[in-house]
């Protein structure tokens, strides 16, 4: 097992091919958390709340920065996107998540069960499995190297990446730079991170965290976004050890 001590690392001195998706899985999505179900209700709402009072021309393309194992983030965008990017840096991860493209994983369900009780879900008019299949694209790259694609997408999420890739505040801040600057001008978007997070183990191998609090969250995102309403669920259930909470930020890119 790698030592404790590779948390205090650079996103670059990581060994991120060393990510077991499937252990990820099996820990946080295999059955439903209720902090989950309460981030995507709050998701949820945001987003539709955006596409229901803007006049929206021209397709919506979507990005899930740093995408990992999770599928809950781009299911949250599907009923407005005609195409949405996963994101990824890790090798496994994106063999994981260009595995579930054309048909994803039942665990997945419960999490679209949240989403479809707003009628913006309920009104996709397709099985969302065909839709995922249609509008998915899984790229891998490094979210620092979005800034050759300054204001591509019109909409976004990051769910615990820039707090979780590396120990160095520097590049915390500059991951959400990274991220809010991918957005056109006005788009939605929704990011979440590990309140004081220590680091992460999955299978045999710990991976780097910055800790980070609501300040430091509100901080980084001041610059580039507008409208942003921080939060921190209400359910107390911790996931795994080694953290205080979660924080949410929903708003628009400045």
């Amino acid at each position: 097992m790698t030592s404790r001590s590779s948390w205090n690392a650079r996103n670059s001195d990581v060994a991120w091919a060393k990510f077991d998706p499937i252990a990820y899985v099996d820990h946080n999505y295999r059955d439903m958390q209720e902090v989950d179900a309460e981030i995507l209700c709050i998701v949820r709402d945001h987003f539709a709340d955006h596409f229901r009072t803007t006049d929206t021309t021209g397709p919506v393309s979507g990005i899930d920065v740093g995408a990992g194992a999770n599928l809950y983030p781009a299911l949250a965008m599907l009923p407005w996107c005609d195409e949405i990017t996963l994101l990824e840096y890790s090798p496994a991860n994106v063999s994981y998540l260009k595995s579930q493209v054309a048909y994803y994983d039942p665990n997945w369900d419960q999490f679209w069960d949240v989403l479809r009780e707003h009628e913006a879900y309920r009104a996709l008019g397709m099985d969302p499995r065909e839709r995922f299949g249609l509008a998915v694209e899984v790229k891998e790259g490094n979210l620092f190297d979005l800034a050759r694609h300054e204001g591509r997408w019109s909409l976004g999420t990051m769910f615990f990446v820039a707090e979780s890739m590396t120990s160095s505040h520097q590049e915390f801040r500059l991951g959400v730079e990274r991220f809010l600057r991918a957005l056109t001008p006005g788009a939605p978007f929704a990011a979440a991170f590990m309140e004081h997070s220590k680091g992460l183990g999955v299978g045999e191998y710990f991976f780097p965290a910055c800790d980070v609090g609501e300040p430091e969250v509100k901080a980084s995102l001041d610059a580039f976004a507008t409208d942003v309403t921080v939060v921190r669920p209400e359910s107390h259930a911790k996931v795994r050890d080694g953290y205080s909470g979660m924080i949410l930020a929903c708003g628009r890119r400045r």
